[in-house]
């Protein structure tokens, strides 16, 4: 029996609704003409020439963001930041973003933009109703005198939200952003849960293009219990979401094999209109939440305007003759982001050795 499960690209764009190309389409069209104006801004010139593509790449992808917003409103299973929050807090999302795009954007300042936006998507997924009960914290100080000082803090009740949840992860990109994921779970739980995590090796075949794309899930190099995922919700955390269809394949093999999670959720850096339309498609009961959209996707499935290869960025490369393992990966991680993530790290290597 054969150990790597296999999704083409034709299996996903069987999910999208005639009206959903019609949006794709309209973005495909749009996003061209910025393309023109990105070639003249790149080749230089008068500053004036440059100064009027600019605004035409403004007025571009604020039309572009409408059809965008258009879209979510249409599908409740989108959620992006910047559609369902207040207007204040845009320009922290958009600052984040920025940053994470920016070529100049080092390795470091990459894991902390990221930390950020995963941690500005948790507060959109749970802790947005302030309707919600209270729990408190009471917590120890370093003041000591005249007496052992202590601290009370509110926070929302959302144990019934967040108690029920595995972390299933993408590997390698979506290891680290799962990991914060989870200590954000860790922090808000008046318990101090901390998730189970469930590791998928997938990847798709970068020699084919978007039309003919294949994804292959590698079970033998993947780590999960079928049982421990049943009725659970499960929470995928991914800088990226492209195409969707890592994602897809994933959740299809569980629902195939009997698992019937409680819901789905899916959380994004950056995701493309087509791969996010996909998912919520394809697999019931799933909210996707994004702290960015992108419009679209070129012919070899990259997002764009993107911000390159994410997994790189947060992990470094690997060379192709010694691909790291799981437990390299987090050793290389180093001291602090050990420190910081040591309850994440012990469920990790726990499921990886049990295997």
């Amino acid at each position: 029996m054969s150990s790597k499960v296999i999704l083409k690209a034709e299996d996903l764009d069987g999910y999208l609704t005639e009206k959903d190309q019609e949006y794709l389409s309209t973005l495909d069209k749009l996003y061209d003409e910025a393309m023109e104006s990105f070639k003249v801004i790149s080749n230089g010139g008068f500053s004036s020439t440059i100064a009027s593509e600019e605004k035409k790449i403004i007025s571009l992808y604020n039309e572009m963001g409408q059809v965008m917003q258009d879209v979510c409103k249409e599908v409740p299973g989108l959620k992006v930041f910047s559609f369902e929050t207040q207007e204040e807090s845009h320009a922290e999302a958009s600052r984040v973003i920025a940053k994470l795009r920016d070529v100049k954007t080092g390795h470091q300042e990459f894991l902390y933009y990221t930390q950020r936006a995963f941690e500005m998507l948790f507060k959109l997924a749970y802790t947005t109703n302030h309707s919600d009960n209270k729990n408190y914290l009471v917590v120890k100080t370093p003041v000591t005198s005249p007496v052992q000082n202590y601290s009370v803090h509110k926070i929302p009740d959302i144990d019934f939200k967040i108690e029920n949840t595995v972390m299933c992860v993408l590997l390698r990109g979506a290891l680290l952003p799962s990991m914060i994921m989870s200590k954000e779970i860790e922090e808000y739980s008046s318990h101090g849960y901390v998730t189970p995590f469930a590791l998928f090796k997938i990847k798709r075949d970068d020699s084919k293009k978007e039309s003919n794309m294949e994804y292959v899930l590698d079970l033998d190099k993947s780590y999960f219990n079928l049982e421990d995922l049943q009725g659970k919700d499960l929470i995928f955390a991914d800088p990226m979401n492209a195409t969707g269809g890592s994602l897809v394949t994933v959740v299809k093999y569980l629902l195939n094999n009997g698992v019937k999670p409680r819901s789905i959720k899916i959380f994004n850096v950056i995701s493309a209109l087509k791969g996010s339309l996909r998912v919520v498609r394809a697999l019931e009961n799933c909210t996707c939440y994004t702290l960015w959209m992108d419009p679209v996707l070129n012919s070899k499935a990259y997002i764009m305007p993107g911000l390159g290869d994410a997994g790189d960025r947060l992990n470094g490369c690997d060379t192709e003759d010694a691909p790291r393992n799981i437990l390299q990966l987090i050793a290389d991680y180093g001291s602090n982001v050990a420190d910081l993530y040591r309850s994440q790290l012990r469920k990790i290597e726990q499921t990886v050795l049990d295997k």
